[in-house]
């Protein structure tokens, strides 16, 4: 008897999105030197106004230096008005020269994190993306997972080289110069502060509204992706059917409204700005006025007023700037928000705890009451039995929609079933790890495709690192080596994306070879031999024959070849197991796969073609 239970126990294979801190926490070394390389600047930007104030207080007017600051400048440099011209100077360009040292490594070192940071942020994504089943893949949208894993991570990394260390040096600024400016006139920095509550306020509510219309601009872009990507793959559908028109109508359809979003974002930021200088405009008038007055009124020097001016315009600096971070930090908000809404995915089809590697399979296949459907209204397959010994060729057949597709794809583990078991050896597949499974299964499939490499690259993608010797015996056994010998480089002839520089039979050849290569006890046919003419087919046929011996295989049926010979056949109609046995046995019981055969028969009769047997799935 199969393992029990008949759905495997619950678990959590998606990782949550982790925060900006464990993002960032293998970077410390980097990001400590950076925050010294912060308080560099945030010290050169307090110290900036100072040598102005000892210009006019203790050149001007002739006020000696204070204490320790005035012993260090007569020894340094000396006595005269001229040796503290020099000094006043010297100090400018020494906070000058810091300043700008402490900034180049405070943007390099962020950079160079950020840049880390979003490559571990895009492997996470990736390999949880690679590890979703078919069925949260079949949701998904193509176009709008790419925007994930490059926009929304470069919006991430944009938030950590420019507003991470910012905010901090922003801060650290403000909350000095305001140290320093209660320390000059506390009635002052008040007045200067007063206007700091509005400021807040607005800002809050702009971040709101400008990071909802950045989401709304990231789903529009995700949109448009989509779009392009469906296009760009199905560009020959397009041109045999000359729209062309109508998709650069449905791409001006979606740009457009990408575009609309832009602007409504663009809009709300575009607001801030100008509303953040009446502000900032209102506290410096307020501090003008009154610190004129004290001025005139004798009650503090021209240096001070001078200084808290210059002060007023610095803290004011980092405000704007904090504003202005708004748009990044609520785009960076948003991508993480999306990163996320991708890593709780929980995959459907996942390793259950307790898996275990798989052992050798003899290839023994068997269906206890399997059930499955796309949706709860959507039944695909009722209660379907069957058994394939080991070392069988079995033949699934049946209506177009009918399953059979969907039988082959749960061998595999691409869908777990609904309920119900597919066992093979006696063991639920689902006790295996998902892996181990796959790695002893060949597929062979309808829609081949090949990827943008060199031919032997993509045979031996079923079997990395296989010697050159190896991939030309799998290519001679797949009825290959011919053609690609024929070709002006060789096996190193580098076909076009998806195969598209290859005929049907030679795709399909050289998917032969990546199964012959791969070498495993089970093998999956879905259609191999569609679509493809008498040549082809006959040199395709020959291949698989000999790609099948030895070897438990599963083929959907579309030539009546294929069906003739196979060892038992399944035939599916409305969502059930109708009939199996062999080709005879079913003929002589004159039901669903008698009626196929003279459908069929007869229609090729008519046309004159070799006969064939069910609809493709």
């Amino acid at each position: 008897m199969p393992d029990k239970p008949d759905t495997p126990p619950k678990s959590r294979s998606s990782p949550r999105a982790p925060r900006i801190v464990d993002l960032i926490r293998p970077y410390w070394k980097g990001l400590t030197l950076a925050f010294i390389a912060v308080l560099g600047e945030t010290l050169t930007a307090i110290l900036e106004p100072w040598p102005i104030k000892v210009v006019v207080d203790n050149i001007l007017q002739s006020k000696p230096l204070p204490g320790l600051l005035g012993r260090f400048v007569s020894g340094t440099f000396g006595r005269d008005p001229y040796a503290v011209l020099n000094f006043a100077v010297a100090a400018v360009a020494a906070v000058a020269i810091v300043g700008a040292v402490s900034a180049y490594f405070e943007k390099y070192l962020t950079t160079s994190v950020s840049q880390w940071v979003g490559h571990d942020l895009r492997r996470t994504l990736y390999h949880h993306i690679q590890r979703l089943s078919l069925a949260e893949h079949d949701k998904a949208r193509t176009g709008d997972m790419i925007t994930r894993v490059t926009s929304d991570i470069e919006v991430i990394q944009d938030f950590i080289d420019s507003a991470l260390l910012g905010i901090l040096v922003n801060v650290m600024t403000l909350v000095g110069m305001i140290a320093v400016m209660f320390y000059l006139n506390w009635r002052f920095t008040l007045i200067a502060l007063s206007v700091m509550p509005v400021l807040f306020v607005v800002v809050y509510r702009y971040t709101g509204r400008i990071k909802k219309a950045s989401r709304a601009v990231r789903r529009k872009e995700g949109e448009l992706l989509s779009v392009v990507e469906e296009v760009l793959t199905s560009i020959r559908v397009v041109k045999a059917f000359a729209r062309e028109d109508y998709e650069q109508d449905r791409f001006d359809t979606e740009s457009l409204a990408n575009v609309e979003a832009g602007l409504q974002a663009r809009s709300l930021k575009a607001k801030l700005a100008p509303v953040v200088e009446v502000i900032v405009a209102v506290g410096t008038c307020l501090v003008l006025g009154y610190g004129a007055r004290l001025a005139l009124a004798g009650q503090i020097s021209a240096g001070v007023l001078i200084v808290f001016l210059l002060y007023l315009g610095k803290m004011y600096k980092p405000m704007r700037d904090l504003s202005k971070m708004a748009d990044t930090v609520s785009k960076s908000m948003v991508g993480y928000e999306r990163i996320q809404e991708v890593l709780d995915i929980e995959s459907l089809v996942r390793d259950v705890p307790g898996a275990r590697r798989a052992p050798t399979f003899t290839g023994q296949i068997e269906f206890n009451k399997v059930s499955f459907g796309y949706g709860a209204d959507k039944p695909i397959l009722t209660d379907v039995s069957f058994k394939v010994e080991a070392g069988q060729v079995a033949a699934i057949v049946g209506p177009s929609g009918a399953g059979k597709t969907t039988i082959v794809s749960l061998i595999p583990r691409f869908y777990d079933p609904v309920s119900g078991q597919v066992v093979i050896q006696g063991t639920d597949i689902r006790r295996y790890q998902l892996k181990s499974l796959r790695d002893q299964m060949s597929f062979v499939l309808q829609d081949t495709l090949l990827f943008r490499a060199t031919i032997w690259e993509n045979i031996a993608y079923g079997k990395p690192g296989a010697p050159p010797k190896e991939i030309r015996r799998a290519a001679e056994l797949a009825n290959a080596h011919e053609f690609i010998e024929s070709m002006p480089e060789g096996y190193d002839t580098m076909v076009g994306e998806r195969g598209v520089t290859l005929s049907g039979g030679q795709r399909q050849r050289i998917a032969i070879a990546r199964a012959v290569i791969r070498d495993t006890p089970i093998l999956i046919l879905d259609e191999p031999t569609a679509g493809l003419d008498a040549v082809s087919e006959r040199a395709v046929m020959e291949a698989l024959d000999r790609l099948m011996q030895g070897r438990t295989s599963v083929v959907i049926a579309h030539r009546l070849g294929t069906v003739r010979h196979a060892d038992v056949i399944f035939v599916v109609k409305d969502c059930e197991l109708a009939e199996q046995g062999t080709h005879e046995t079913l003929l002589a019981q004159n039901g669903v796969y008698a009626e196929l055969h003279r459908i069929q028969t007869a229609g090729e009769a008519a046309n004159g073609a070799p006969p064939t047997v069910a609809a493709v799935a």
